[in-house]
């Protein structure tokens, strides 16, 4: 799995003009499923993310996680995350999991996020999402 983090002071996300999900302050996670992935390491991803310390405390030092600040986590599956670009100049996606069982780690994922103690929204796999997002610092953080 590939994980891109993102610490936002709010985000939206959209499909066909129609709101989805929103967040205030918390994590915009964008989430790619490799061939192979396993629930192990979605378990092992969402311990990972809920502990990760990305917030200010009170001497402005990245020390609290999002559930220290009572945060939100808005999940979002992207599979081009898994981009090959190694040859040529299109992207290839082989190294992506199919679709149904990405799905299905992806959901396991979100829910195990949830399951820990972060309120969790999620975006619509496989969809043309549109998000908005106020990034804060910028933070950003690739597992």
């Amino acid at each position: 799995m590939k994980l891109v983090v993102q610490r936002v002071k709010n985000a939206r996300l959209s499909v066909d003009n129609k709101l989805v999900s929103e967040i205030g302050k918390g994590l915009a996670v964008y989430v790619g499923v490799a061939a192979g992935d396993t629930f192990a390491s979605a378990d092992f991803l969402a311990e990972k993310l809920v502990k990760l310390r990305i917030f200010e405390d009170e001497n402005g030092k990245m020390n609290l996680s999002v559930k220290d600040v009572s945060g939100e986590i808005l999940s979002i599956s992207q599979f081009t995350l898994l981009a090959d670009v190694s040859h040529g100049n299109r992207p290839g996606f082989s190294g992506a999991e199919r679709p149904e069982r990405a799905n299905e780690i992806y959901e396991y994922f979100s829910n195990k996020i949830a399951s820990l103690g972060v309120p969790v929204k999620k975006g619509v796999f496989g969809a043309d999402m549109e998000i908005l997002q106020t990034n804060d610092g910028p933070v950003t953080i690739l597992y």
